[in-house]
């Protein structure tokens, strides 16, 4: 398309789709370019994926991406940033920058790891606490927290994966980690499965439900649940009436923005669903993206 493809290193995260839905689609477990960019904001959108694909796929007519339309971290909303530059050791999982009222930040889940990547998401505050929302995106945790002077923290139950975490939460109960900040346990995707939710408005679910664009609603990857999908539906169902929030932030799937009461009825939907959902074996090609 114009010199603008994806090569065969696509490991089919969705992550470029996300970002340029109109110009990248799915075609046979790939990403595959649909048509070049058309003007100025196309062109933003379709490096946005560029700098976001974790296997650095989506190739450019000169071979080289521009580095001035980097848009990382960018700004989803006036307390969250989206980091980009999304890493194969996670996956290709997104992650965010949380921005207090304090003037400092909490980094949900990582990015790939650079110095100059960690100096540019540092310009927006001081990075107080990295905030693991399960063992899959464990990766570049340390690095970060260490590089920012921050607290690492995880779940027991995913602990192997961060065993050198400074904060560990335990139990089932949510528990407050700072002002307006709490985590609530989720355990399903995996034992140790957490969400951090934000001022009532932001809900940072890591892998546990994500938004569908497939569906328009929200959904669990219960073809992607490594400990145990019953497990997933106990959570969602005791954690259904207790949240409040707006916007759902995953780590893999799409965002989704919607007033709180409608996010509240689609999460009761979907721990009622999910309750009626059975054991299967991994397949990263059912997800309903």
């Amino acid at each position: 398309m114009d010199g603008w493809y994806v090569d065969d290193r696509c490991t089919n995260c969705d992550v470029a789709r996300q970002l340029a839905p109109d110009l990248i689609i799915e075609a046979e477990g790939k990403s595959r370019i649909l048509r070049p960019p058309r003007g100025e904001a196309e062109t933003r959108r379709l490096h946005a994926a560029v700098f976001a694909c974790p296997t650095r796929s989506i190739r450019s007519p000169s071979g080289q991406p521009d580095q001035n339309l980097d848009p990382f971290p960018m700004a989803l909303d006036s307390g969250v940033l989206m980091c980009g530059h999304n890493s194969r050791h996670t996956a290709g999982a997104n992650s965010y920058l949380l921005l207090r009222p304090s003037g400092t930040v909490m980094m949900i889940d990582t990015p790939r790891w650079s110095p100059r990547l960690a100096e540019r998401y540092a310009a927006s505050g001081q990075v107080t606490d990295v905030l693991l929302t399960h063992r899959d995106h464990a990766a570049h945790g340390r690095r970060y927290a260490d590089h920012f002077g921050a607290r690492l923290w995880i779940h027991e139950g995913d602990l192997d994966a961060a065993p050198d975490a400074d904060r560990v939460i335990r139990g089932l109960e949510p528990r407050e980690i700072g002002p307006g900040v709490t985590v609530h346990p989720l355990p399903g995707h995996t034992r140790g499965s957490v969400l951090y939710l934000a001022d009532d408005r932001y809900c940072f679910s890591g892998d546990s439900f994500y938004w569908s664009r497939t569906t328009g609603d929200l959904e669990v990857a219960d073809s992607v649940t490594w400990y145990s999908i019953e497990e997933l539906a106990t959570s969602l169902t005791r954690v259904a009436e207790r949240l409040r929030f707006a916007w759902v932030l995953p780590g893999h799937g799409d965002r989704r923005r919607l007033s709180a009461d409608d996010m509240a009825r689609r999460l009761r939907s979907l721990a009622e669903r999910s309750r009626l959902l059975q054991p299967r074996p991994v397949d990263l090609t059912a997800v309903r993206w």
